[in-house]
């Protein structure tokens, strides 16, 4: 378990060459899940969907990484959704997550939140009602995700974090796509550094 209160638990695995995180978000009055990010070993992915009654994968972004999963988990009878703008980098998908939706997980809410920069589609979510966002590359401890690859923009990944996730409280738990948590209160009085110095 990485993290638990009176409403969520969150599972938390880590998979393939490039230590991606794979998290469950599962609600403790029903007992349904969500997984995000089908990155990689897909065996043990599907066995954790299986434990944990996961009914549907949510992709923070495109990135091959991310991904490597998807054609399993999806065989195996699981939806996945994914951005609109990182659609195509999918071999395929079943809906298209929207910018400020409620994804109802049991009696869980998730807020999405497109953070776009790392790639044109990247999205976090936000637990309402507790202190955790799914942050995938967007964010990480000491900085921006990096915008070198397919799709990125370090202005435009800038402007998402101090608009759409700096506002979030200071205690808010972020729960990167790789690597260890950090909070929004420990990264928020960095932002002009990762300016100055263009990543």
């Amino acid at each position: 378990m990485h993290y638990q209160d009176e409403q969520v638990e969150i599972t938390k695995v880590v998979v393939g060459p490039m230590d991606n995180n794979v998290f469950v978000v599962r609600c403790r009055q029903t007992g349904d899940a969500v997984m995000l990010d089908a990155a990689n070993e897909h065996d043990k992915l599907l066995e954790l969907c299986k434990r944990l009654n996961v009914r549907k994968v949510l992709e923070t972004h495109g990135h091959w990484d991310h991904i490597q999963a998807v054609p399993q988990v999806r065989d195996a009878g699981y939806e996945v959704g994914v951005t609109a703008e990182d659609a195509k980098m999918l071999p395929s998908y079943d809906f298209v997550l929207e910018d400020d939706s409620v994804i109802e997980v049991g009696d869980l809410r998730l807020q999405t939140i497109l953070t776009p920069g790392h790639t044109p589609g990247s999205m976090c979510f936000k637990i309402e009602g507790s202190p955790v966002v799914l942050a995938g590359d967007t964010l990480f401890p000491g900085g921006a995700g990096a915008t070198k690859f397919e799709g990125g923009d370090f202005p435009t990944i800038i402007r998402s974090i101090e608009d759409r996730l700096f506002t979030l409280p200071a205690e808010t738990i972020v729960m990167p796509g790789h690597g260890d948590d950090t909070t929004i209160g420990v990264e928020r009085p960095h932002l002009q550094e990762w300016i100055d110095r263009g990543w």
